[in-house]
């Protein structure tokens, strides 16, 4: 890596513990990435417990220092250059730890262990989590209280020890310099917060019968939490003068990375999960409960976010399921499947000639699930119905979907956005950012840096090393973006009667699959 001057000489550094990965990233202080290092890691199942999915903090926490060092090494940059670290992970996954500070129990964000838990809660009655809804803008389907209700009843000698609960970020911030905290964008995942005040609300766990004295100071992201330990300087060649910072959930932090944070700004992240995130400085609820209310790493903002379960793992699983033909032409010539899907899906008209897939449905927080997976309304005709005109139609899904998805954040904020920015892996895809576009009947902006959680981690190093004066200046001066897609007035007219279309398609799938004659795709605990 070649080393710049002046302000290139300071580095700040970007820690992702993600589903499926950890990543260390290194950034200089305009915002380019210059270095990556990253592993897979697992979050293996407990036979004891149907549904868990334990997080190893011992294990996981060894992977993201030996990628810490690995950066040091390869990147030859004097680790007093590096002046700052920030952290960001996957939300929901929480650690609890015990009065000497040590870790006693975690568990990843997609563990479901606590379904008993969560029909012993609605069996108290729906009402108490519409109150609490009120307060957090969390149901039970995503949140904390039904885990830790689980260690209670499961493991009490565990709960009986907890003294602190954090998120996974903040376990590595603690892990970096021994202070615990907790930011709001991913604390107020647990349920446990008052949205508004973004803050824990202790009110929130007496009532739901768990203890009310575990939770450490909130600190917002971008202020300085402490300094790396010299323990943990030791042990990954970091400098103990660097400065650890607060950072934030993964889909908030891909918003700064996007620079989506003023009021009206929206956003879709089109990873495995796509989430559309809608930024406001004021925060009201629906009745219904439809959607999430989550804090924002941004100071005094929040964001409405809706969630379309899976639209890139329903992708690979096509990849995967019918692509022989495509991964032989991929090792022989280096040409990505998805690239040669997407010519051939280019190829088929607008609509799919009426086909409709059932995936994800739009989201409905308060009674949360998905039909079972769907082809339906095609022909014997091999010309219009192929393996192409199947994979458009997915992504057309995913479009659809999160059109639902906005809408139904629309009727809560009365104000549709301008424009969307749409970011992750799936923006890679001209293809389905243009059919994004045109079923939204909004421009879509891609950025440069597509990956932007990591982005968005540095941006809060920064902040908290007065690189940046606040988020609006990091933003002004970090972001770029790469293109515009503009909707074809025709197209979205073909897809505005194919939307009908599909809202009439799900509910007929969903009524199948909730008379137990079809398997639901997915649907949230305690609901069944």
């Amino acid at each position: 890596m070649k080393k710049g001057r002046g302000v290139m000489d300071k580095y700040l550094m970007a820690i992702d513990a993600g589903t499926g990965s950890a990543r260390v990233i290194l950034f200089d202080t305009l915002g380019h990435e210059c270095l990556v290092s990253q592993a897979e890691w697992t979050h293996k199942e407990d036979p004891r417990y149907p549904g868990s999915m334990d997080f190893d903090v011992n294990k996981n926490i060894k992977i993201i220092f030996d990628l810490i060092k690995d950066i040091i090494v390869k990147s030859k940059v004097d680790p007093k250059q590096i002046i700052s670290i920030s952290t960001t992970s996957m939300r929901e996954a929480i650690v609890l730890y015990d009065e000497n500070g040590t870790e006693i129990w975690a568990c990843a964000n997609v563990d479901s262990r606590s379904e008993r838990e969560v029909a012993d809660l609605m069996s108290l009655g729906r009402t108490m989590e519409y109150e609490l809804y009120k307060i957090s803008g969390q149901t039970y389907s995503l949140g904390a209280i039904p885990r830790i209700l689980w260690v209670k009843n499961h493991l009490p000698e565990i709960y009986n020890k907890i003294k602190y609960v954090t998120m996974l970020n903040d376990w590595i911030t603690y892990r970096l310099t021994g202070v615990f905290s907790v930011e709001p964008s991913n604390g107020c995942t647990t349920g446990l917060f008052n949205i508004k005040k973004r803050l824990w609300d202790p009110g929130i766990a007496k009532k739901a019968g768990l203890k009310n004295d575990i939770f450490p100071t909130v600190l917002e992201s971008g202020t300085i939490i402490g300094k790396v330990r010299k323990e943990i300087a030791l042990k990954t060649g970091l400098s103990t003068e660097t400065l650890v910072v607060s950072g934030g959930g993964d889909a908030q932090l891909g918003c700064i990375g996007m620079g989506v944070f003023d009021e009206g700004d929206a956003a879709i992240l089109g990873g495995s999960f796509w989430q559309y995130e809608y930024t406001t400085k004021n925060v009201n609820h629906n009745e219904q409960c439809t959607v999430r209310i989550n804090c924002h790493a941004v100071p005094d903002a929040w964001q409405y976010e809706a969630i379309a379960f899976f639209p890139g793992l329903v992708l690979r699983w096509f990849r995967d399921s019918f692509c022989d033909l495509e991964q032989q032409i991929q090792q022989q010539t280096g040409k990505s499947i998805y690239e040669q899907m997407e010519e051939k899906a280019s190829k088929i008209p607008p609509g799919s000639y009426g086909l409709v897939c059932t995936f994800s449905d739009k989201m409905n927080y308060f009674s949360w699930k998905h039909a079972a997976p769907s082809f339906i309304d095609f022909k014997l005709d091999v010309e219009k119905f192929n393996k192409a005109t199947f994979y458009r139609a997915i992504m057309e899904n995913a479009a659809f979907v999160t059109k639902a998805n906005m809408d139904a954040v629309t009727e809560i904020t009365y104000t549709p956005p301008k424009l969307i920015v749409f970011g992750g892996g799936a923006s890679k895809s001209d293809l389905w950012c243009q059919i994004l576009s045109d079923v939204l009947n909004l421009p879509v902006k891609v950025p440069v840096v597509r990956e932007a959680t990591a982005l968005g981690a540095a941006i809060c190093a920064g902040i908290g090393a007065g690189i940046y004066q606040n988020f609006e200046d990091a933003i002004r001066r970090v972001i770029k973006f790469e293109k515009v897609y503009k909707p074809n007035k025709e197209n979205h007219s073909i897809y505005e009667k194919l939307y009908r279309k599909w809202e009439q398609v799900y509910k007929v799938q969903l009524s199948l699959a909730d008379e137990g004659i079809t398997d639901y795709m997915w649907i949230a605990p305690g609901l069944k």
